[in-house]
């Protein structure tokens, strides 16, 4: 039997529904959903981490650049704590969240790496990253030292393999906010570090 359309009237009469297909072309917003439907196709086709990272940074530059509504979204860090996350999407056994992250002046987070592919966008103020490397010795395995440092303003896109270590600073006298999106995190390789101590631990 063959499947019909059906069009309901403000008279009630159901009508067959002759379906066309959208203009080539059409000028439309750039859509979160349309943004997370892309995002699924290249997560199926690409496996590598650093080829998936390439082929997202253009779709977030694109949504970044449509989606006003970002920039409108009440987010602000916390008093108390100095940051606070605003999760826009984060849906079960679906490898991937979609957050805005703010930061007070002045706040540091904690040296980590994030035990998943990561993408930071920043929308407001000026981030400073601090990146570093492991250097273990046989007494302090998992001794680290820092190795350089990059100053994030908006438009500015930072892109993270799993193990790549970092901590941010909000520098200037507003917060940050960015743009975050995360993999599928294995939380057996996601750790804080310590530098004085040399050591690491689960978070």
């Amino acid at each position: 039997m063959q499947k019909q359309s059906w069009l309901v009237t403000n008279d009630r009469q159901g009508k067959a529904f002759e379906m066309s297909s959208p203009p080539e072309g059409l000028n439309r917003p750039y859509r979160l959903y349309r943004f997370l439907t892309e995002l699924e196709d290249i997560l199926e086709n690409i496996t590598d981490d650093r080829l998936r990272l390439a082929a997202i940074s253009p779709l977030v530059r694109k949504l970044l650049n449509h989606a006003s509504w970002l920039e409108i979204l009440p987010i602000a860090p916390d008093p108390q704590t100095g940051w606070e996350v605003l999760m826009l999407y984060d849906e079960p056994l679906f490898p991937l969240t979609v957050q805005l992250v703010a930061w007070s002046p002045g706040m540091k987070s904690p040296i980590h790496n994030h035990g998943c592919w990561g993408l930071v966008a920043l929308l407001r103020g000026t981030e400073k990253n601090t990146f570093w490397e492991r250097s273990p010795t046989v007494e302090s395995p998992d001794r680290i030292q820092p190795v350089g440092d990059r100053l994030l303003v908006p438009g500015d896109i930072l892109c993270l393999m799993p193990d790549a270590i970092h901590h941010i600073e909000a520098i200037g006298n507003s917060p940050t906010i960015s743009f975050n999106l995360y993999g599928e995190t294995d939380y057996s390789q996601r750790f804080e570090f310590d530098p004085i101590q040399g050591t690491a631990k689960n978070f």
